[in-house]
């Protein structure tokens, strides 16, 4: 069943408010595993964080289209590009510590895993810390997850849960 993306305009600048902001509207409204909930930077004259919700064809899509319309959010049908960010997407849940490739890829909708600086694919016994932030991105319609080099010949996700903000030091 093809899922139908509504995307919500709440005016969010940052990106983890963004995910905070997908975690609260799945949990308010009681959305199902198999939900796809991504983060898309909007460029212009109003930069900001814009978030999709992948939802299947169902009375639940109306009343998730009503609810967040009733909270006050921008709301519009489907996604405001191809490069989506995975935050909420099915087996997310089970990503915690260290996985194998395969495994990692087994227990997820993540397609596949690139690493950075290296050609072709990883080998599927690799290890990966996850960091219980594992945020894969839409790529020619497949999930892919970019990883790097870590300690111990292990391999990270690319994105980090509690990045340094800019001129942190100053």
């Amino acid at each position: 069943m093809t899922p139908y993306v509504l995307t919500v305009d709440a005016g969010i600048r940052d990106l983890r408010a963004a995910d905070h902001l997908l975690h609260e509207l799945v949990a308010e409204l009681a959305l199902p595993n198999d939900v796809f909930g991504c983060t898309h930077l909007v460029r212009g004259d109003r930069p900001r964080v814009a978030v999709s919700l992948a939802l299947p064809p169902s009375p639940l899509l109306r009343t998730a289209r009503e609810r967040l319309t009733a909270r006050g959010h921008e709301v519009s049908d489907g996604a405001p590009d191809a490069i989506g960010r995975a935050v909420i997407y099915p087996g997310v849940e089970s990503l915690t510590g260290t996985l194998t490739i395969m495994e990692l890829l087994a227990r997820s909708a993540i397609d596949r895993v690139a690493v950075l600086g290296a050609p072709g694919q990883p080998d599927p016994n690799a290890r990966i810390v996850t960091r219980s932030h594992v945020r894969p991105q839409w790529q020619d319609s497949a999930l892919v997850l970019t990883a790097m080099p870590a300690a111990h010949g292990t391999l990270v996700p690319f994105e980090v849960p509690d990045p340094t903000p800019c001129c942190a030091d100053h």
